[in-house]
């Protein structure tokens, strides 16, 4: 009994963890514009959406260094490490980043910021699954993904009622911040608070005894990018993770500047299209943990999703171009959007659970950050479309199908998980 509190209380810190992970992916989307205005004041328009855009990609490519390094810690040194490691990092950078004054140092901090943010899900993930009986382990996973969605939506409301908090602020210490600095300090804040709740928190069993074992490869990339199998299993589960971050990436946060006027609606916000979709795909993930559980398959909740989120794809591209559409029909849209991408937990869940124990926190963390920087690919291809004269629709319709068609093939040569026994380990 007194272990299962404990697991309830991991489940309930990594929930939390990934509320404030998610809250901070989204938070760069919603305030950087307000905050390049303040740092870069006599800067153009063009000139601030440029630094936005390497802003972005700097943070990207950060959290492909990070999915590396904490998957890696977390196989050799433990997962709940890297759970609260990478919180403090991210929480610290987010305070610092209320703070910077030009752009090379918000450079640093968004890099900084990129790493901390890509190991929170992985460890919290590999954690729960190694913990929990394997035919529920899915539930855990679930309300992990389910709440810290929401994360997303708190950016957004954050970031459009700074002024309330900056207000309280400043009757304490008579300085009073911008709306963006509020956001990022509100981030950090939220991440510190969180690591108070470490004591008591449980490290994986499984990771206990593969560690008393000096003879067991841990964390070694060539177990995955060495053997051909796992080489193509690894491949094919980042492919089923793609359209996700096509759907948020490139459909909902171009919102304001492609698919709404695309659909005849100028009145759009990033930050209301983010909110909806991810509210979206909080009720997505609830769903699909439930029917994994209820159909004992991964697989067939996954496939159910890519074919949901096809369809919701050509709809919004193509049926509903030409209509008189509104801005609550484009929100409607953004929430049926990230309903289709709710199988997140479940995506996660089967990367962690195609590896062995010794690899298995490697495999979590970098999965899907390498799915989070697909979108600079899923956005170069829309972009060269473009060039090639195709439309703002049909260019990012035949990105989507391609990658939504890739991703039911992969998920067709990958081996069903739910109930697999988790207890074993990778030889080279």
């Amino acid at each position: 009994m007194k272990e299962e509190r404990k697991v309830l209380f991991l489940i309930a810190v990594a929930a939390l963890g990934y509320f404030v992970d998610i809250y901070d992916l989204v938070l760069f989307g919603v305030v950087k514009a307000e905050s390049l205005a303040h740092i870069l004041p006599n800067a153009t328009d063009l000139e601030r959406a440029a630094q936005g855009k390497f802003l972005f990609n700097v943070q990207m490519f950060g959290m492909l260094l990070g999915g590396l390094l904490w998957g890696i810690l977390g196989d050799k040194k433990g997962r709940l490490k890297v759970l609260f490691g990478s919180i403090l990092l991210y929480s610290i950078a987010n305070i610092a980043n209320a703070f910077v004054t030009d752009i090379p140092s918000y450079v640093v901090i968004r890099l900084l910021a990129g790493i901390g943010l890509a190991g929170e899900l992985g460890a919290g993930i590999t954690l729960i699954s190694e913990l929990m009986p394997k035919e529920t382990r899915g539930y855990g996973t679930m309300i992990v993904v389910t709440f810290g969605a929401l994360g997303a939506v708190a950016a957004s409301l954050i970031g459009a009622e700074g002024q309330a908090v900056a207000a309280f602020i400043e009757s304490l210490s008579g300085w009073k911040p911008a709306n963006w600095q509020v956001v990022y300090i509100i981030g950090g804040a939220m991440g510190l608070v969180l690591l108070l709740l470490r004591v008591g928190a449980l490290e994986s069993g499984f990771f206990k005894q593969m560690d008393q074992d000096k003879h067991i490869q841990k964390g070694n990339l060539k177990l995955i990018f060495g053997k051909k199998e796992n080489l193509i299993k690894y491949l094919h589960c980042i492919s089923i993770g793609i359209p996700i971050w096509y759907t948020v990436g490139l459909l909902v946060m171009n919102s304001a500047d492609n698919f709404g006027p695309w659909l005849g609606v100028y009145d759009i916000s990033n930050g209301k299209a983010v909110m909806y979709c991810y509210l979206g795909l909080s009720a997505g993930d609830l769903l699909a943990g439930f029917l994994s559980q209820w159909w004992k398959s991964r697989k067939k909740v996954v496939q159910l999703y890519l074919w949901f989120s096809l369809a919701i794809t050509l709809f919004f591209l193509v049926y509903m171009h030409n209509l008189n559409n509104s801005a609550a029909t484009y929100y409607l849209l953004c929430f049926l959007l990230g309903a289709g991408t709710g199988y997140w937990a479940i995506f996660v869940t089967i990367a962690a659970e195609q590896f062995g124990t010794n690899i298995r926190s490697t495999a979590a963390n970098t999965i899907p950050n390498f799915v989070r920087g697909s979108v600079n690919v899923v956005v170069l291809l829309f972009s060269f479309l473009l060039s090639l004269q195709f439309n703002e629709g049909w260019s990012a319709l035949i990105v989507g199908v391609f990658f939504i068609g890739l991703a039911l093939f992969s998920l067709s040569q990958l081996k069903e998980t739910f109930g697999k026994d988790l207890n074993y380990f990778e030889v080279s």
